[in-house]
């Protein structure tokens, strides 16, 4: 199954992704310089934001695929499925897991 129906989506995903690799290669290097600590945790909650927002694309991305065409398509057991999952990743990435 393709999981990007709009490849656009995709090469968002991607870029934001490479930007995301580029911010933490950098943070590595402020540490190795021994950079001043606080901009070190401003970089790091950078990172934290856009890995907040590629998660929020990628769930979107989920939802309109696999979740819709779960139920559109499966069976009883297959939509049961899909939503129970769906429910944990909306608890986990909401950080309420566990609480």
């Amino acid at each position: 199954m393709k999981h990007f129906k709009d490849p656009t989506a995709q090469k968002k995903l991607l870029g934001r992704l490479r930007r995301i690799e580029g911010q933490a290669s950098a943070i590595r290097r402020m540490v190795e310089e021994e950079k001043y600590c606080v901009d070190i945790l401003l970089q790091i909650s950078a990172v934290q934001g856009a890995l907040g927002k590629a998660g929020q694309l990628l769930l979107g991305t989920h939802v309109e695929t696999c979740v819709v065409n779960a139920l559109e398509s499966g069976s009883q057991k297959e939509r049961e499925k899909s939503v129970e999952e769906l429910m944990d990743v909306f608890s986990r990435y909401s950080g309420i897991a566990g609480r």
